[in-house]
């Protein structure tokens, strides 16, 4: 027996990297337990699962499946990350404040008497990438921009019914060689606390804003967000075609809704979201025959919102009134889902769009990535995904946004690749035809 040792490889990274953590010199078929703790945003968040070591003394997580009873089950390399939960607390804070302060996780290994450890590191904004808030032209964001001078494509990212300006992914789209403008559109300083009666007109002064001043390659700008954010970028394709190049729908709607969860609780739930030209836009709730609440009030716990928004789609007239006409988008679409989503259907709404620009003959890149038990908050790969069910950040409603923690982790992991490569292509068809 040697002296017990972890390693990680590599021991530092960006925070979609994989790692390999592996533990030598134990006892051949010795159990081992394996102890990780993370603070995030001042949390504590801690996983731990027991292995048997090999003939050789060695434990290696891309090979080995923990025993029963631990924070996961099945061989997962990052499975002590993903399976993380917080500590006395119902936190659902994945990141550090600022986000660009490293993510550092202690791993612990102990064998009888013997014990050892290692860090991880993880990082969402890359050596050079810049950071830089914005507050303008009544915009209320933060910018990312990647190291090097450019000129770089840009994405502008649109958070859900959560509000704020999500830096995190922003951080990472700029690590990947994108100029990245995380703009807020309510609850944020400066901004209404609530969705309802939103202008689509302050997007377009958005993208209006990154072409002015960050001068994107080939005046490339896409445009990704996720759950009322995937609505909505669905929608701005649709309404400002020359201006957005592409669309990147995490979790998205085919129709327009109403402020739902989000909503100043003095025009309700079933008041609008989206002003155009002043003007309400006709969203799905709006007549419908068939739409109640109660399935979400009075189901079961934890409350799945999913059920109420499925009873909407029983009334075809109000479903046609309230479709968003992405046969007007002008770029490639991507879709994102999960079969699972406790949010909303999101993958029969990503089946909607999908069909519709099939029928059309959209003539650029249509992709849909559908996550077969995952839920509703897909988000990129290496991080918690235990955390579902929560009070909404607007209306404190409890629910589930469905899924399980090994298929959301599963989607996590599975997805950003696809969107990176998704944008990569989009950039270079954008080019090439520009």
């Amino acid at each position: 027996m040697g002296t017990l040792q972890v390693t990680v490889t590599p021991a530092e990274g960006l925070i979609d990297e994989p790692r390999r953590i592996t533990v030598t010199g134990a006892r051949p078929g010795e159990t081992v337990v394996i102890d990780t703790r993370t603070l995030r945003s001042g949390v504590a968040w801690q996983s731990q699962a027991r292995f048997l070591a090999d003939g050789n003394g060695v434990i290696d997580l891309e090979r080995d499946a923990p025993q029963d009873g631990g924070s996961y089950a099945g061989v997962d390399g990052m499975g002590l990350i993903w399976s993380q939960s917080p500590v006395g607390s119902a936190s659902r804070e994945n990141f550090n404040s600022p986000v660009t302060d490293a993510l550092v996780t202690d791993v612990t290994a102990r064998a009888g008497a013997a014990n050892a450890g290692a860090t991880l590191t993880q990082h969402l904004a890359a050596r050079g990438v810049t950071r830089r808030e914005v507050r303008e032209d009544g915009l209320v964001g933060t910018l990312y921009l990647p190291a090097g001078a450019g000129p770089h494509p840009a994405v502008m990212i649109l958070n859900g019914s959560g509000g704020g300006i999500n830096e995190p992914r922003a951080a990472l789209y700029a690590s990947h060689g994108f100029a990245a403008f995380a703009l807020a559109y309510f609850k944020a300083p400066g901004l209404s606390d609530y969705i309802s009666n939103t202008p689509l007109e302050y997007f377009q002064k958005g993208l209006q804003w990154i072409r002015r001043n960050v001068r994107p390659a080939n005046d490339f700008v896409a445009v990704s967000g996720q759950s009322r954010g995937g609505e909505l970028v669905l929608l701005l394709g649709a309404t400002f075609p020359r201006e957005v190049n592409a669309v990147v729908a995490y979790v998205p709607s085919a129709f327009v809704h109403s402020g739902q969860n989000a909503s100043d609780p003095k025009i309700g739930r079933e008041g609008p979201t989206w002003l155009l030209d002043g003007k309400p836009l006709t969203h799905l709730w709006e007549g419908n025959r068939t739409a109640s609440w109660k399935p979400f009030d009075e189901g079961p716990s934890p409350h799945r919102h999913d059920r109420a928004m499925r009873t909407a789609l029983g009334d075809p007239e109000a479903l046609a009134r309230a479709r968003i006409h992405v046969e007007d988008i002008a770029g490639p679409v991507m879709l994102l889902s999960g079969t699972d989503d406790g949010s909303w259907p999101s993958d029969t709404y990503s089946r909607i769009v999908r069909d519709r620009l099939a029928e059309v003959k959209h003539p650029h890149d249509v992709q849909w990535l559908n996550y077969e038990n995952a839920g509703h908050t897909i988000l990129f790969p290496y991080v918690p995904t235990t955390q579902h069910v929560y009070a909404h950040p607007v209306s404190g409603k409890v629910s589930t946004s469905g899924g399980n923690p090994r298929d959301n982790a599963r989607a996590d992991a599975q997805s950003w690749p696809g969107v990176l490569r998704f944008l990569r292509n989009a950039v270079q068809a954008h080019a090439a035809g520009h």
